[in-house]
């Protein structure tokens, strides 16, 4: 292995965006940096390689195949295509990150598995054998991994796939049958619709999208439906065996067992937050009650000179928010540390079906739990002439007021580019402005976001 010196100021465990990011801070800051990545496919971290990037790009795809393809074959012909194009995407992206991570002065980028052996030494296996790392800090920022349920049959059958390994998948399936219905399998059952396979969801909540308000999860569901979609709630599953070329499901719906077969089977039960393997025993890093790392407001683990970022300290698992982790974590270490998880404010986040739903604050019910006085605005997202405009009439958008004192306390936008538009919600709530800004405020015309004048037209 090549001679170096192995004493760092920082040493980085994982590529994602926090990682990444906080790697490129340090080094401009004069501090000797490790950056740690396990895979050479996951430069730049999952929102790149295996999330966001890729699952948009085929959102996109999809929506052309059910404009303009015809039959089933000619979708699967531009489902084939669109997973090249998506491999090529991603392939530039993941290496335009490792030469912005590598060419930072003081950064040095480790290909390897990387394993706390103390507080401050961190084991990394490369290819080309062991070599111990000494840090005087330590960042994790290693994601989350997909949750497989002990489901009989389902470790290790051919046709059942993760999110990841479905976006590997070159042959359109026929029928998809998909085990969850969360944020990941609603999108990929709105992807899959769009291309031309028979979707079906498979949940095991009474309730379709529990977390959710229930006048925008209906909406939803009858959207997907609409598209050809079939969701089954309170369905119990208890085997995915494989038998004769294809995956059959064995469920229990009510009290009647019954049998579907698929070409193949989607698990998207949730993700967990990735620490196996990473020694955080022999640190001393604690784990909170959700399996993430337990962290401060700083970011700080138990261990004050190691930090987390990202899905492995089991918050919210999106991709700004390990940014944001980034920025709370760089306020602690290089900065005043006057920015802390108490002032990130309202976290907005989007689905990316056809239309894309996107929400930010608390639902109706949450709100009125928490003894606020509210007022609820309401528009049916055809009323918009841009959605007219754009033949995308479906959705409602419905937001959550304190009558006492007119600031917005959350907002559900399932419309035409409501992913743009969360973020203008957000703003006005951060800044404590009433919802009458937003009503009275000019808009350009048409937009989507000129909506907002008319959702809040409610005196």
């Amino acid at each position: 292995m090549e001679s170096r010196n192995n004493n760092y100021d920082a040493v980085i465990i994982g590529f994602g965006k926090g990682g990444k990011t906080l790697a490129a801070a340090l080094g401009k800051a004069g501090k000797r940096t490790a950056l740690i990545e396990q895979s050479s496919g996951m430069y730049g971290g999952t929102c790149i390689n295996v999330g966001c990037i890729p699952t948009k790009f085929l959102v996109h795809k999809a929506q052309e195949a059910k404009m303009t393809a015809g039959s089933f074959e000619e979708r699967a012909a531009m489902y084939e295509k669109a997973v090249e194009g998506k491999a090529d995407l991603t392939g530039k992206l993941r290496g335009k990150n490792y030469q912005k991570a590598a060419q930072v002065p003081n950064v040095t980028v480790i290909t390897g598995r990387a394993k706390l052996l103390s507080p401050h030494t961190v084991e990394v296996t490369t290819e080309q054998g062991r070599e111990e790392l000494e840090g005087a800090q330590i960042f994790l920022n290693t994601g989350s991994v997909a949750f497989v349920p002990p489901i009989e049959g389902l470790k290790g059958n051919p046709y059942a796939y993760t999110s990841e390994g479905l976006l590997e998948l070159k042959k359109l399936p026929e029928k998809l049958v998909i085990i969850g219905g969360g944020y990941i399998g609603v999108e990929f059952a709105s992807i899959y619709a769009d291309f031309g396979s028979s979707v079906t969801i498979l949940q095991n909540e009474e309730r379709f999208l529990p977390r959710e308000d229930e006048e925008i999860a209906g909406a939803v569901r009858e959207n997907l439906e609409s598209r050809g979609a079939t969701v089954i709630t309170s369905a119990g599953i208890q085997s995915v065996l494989e038998d004769n070329g294809r995956a059959v499901i064995t469920v229990k719906i009510g009290g009647t067992v019954t049998k579907l077969s698929a070409d193949a089977v989607l698990v998207a039960t949730g993700r967990r937050p990735n620490t196996a393997g990473l020694g955080l025993e022999a640190a001393g890093v604690e784990l909170n009650a959700r399996g993430g790392v337990a962290v401060n407001e700083h970011m700080q683990t138990s261990v004050p000179h190691i930090y987390a970022m990202g899905d492995v300290a089991g918050g919210l698992q999106f991709t700004y928010i390990s940014l944001d982790d980034f920025r709370i974590v760089k306020s602690a270490v290089l900065g005043d540390g006057g920015y802390t998880l108490n002032e990130r404010g309202a976290v907005p986040y989007s689905v990316f079906l056809n239309p894309p739903f996107s929400r930010v604050g608390m639902s109706e019910q949450e709100a009125v739990e928490k003894g606020y006085q509210v007022k609820v605005a309401r528009l049916m997202a055809g009323a918009i002439p841009k959605a007219q405009v754009l033949e995308q009439p479906s959705g409602l958008l419905k937001a959550v007021i304190d009558e006492k004192t007119g600031l917005i306390l959350g907002a559900h936008l399932f419309c035409e580019e409501s992913h743009e538009m969360v973020n203008l919600v957000k703003l006005a709530m951060d800044a404590q402005i009433p919802y009458t800004k937003l009503r009275d405020m000019i808009y350009t015309h048409p937009t989507m976001s000129e909506a907002l004048n008319d959702l809040f037209n409610i005196d």
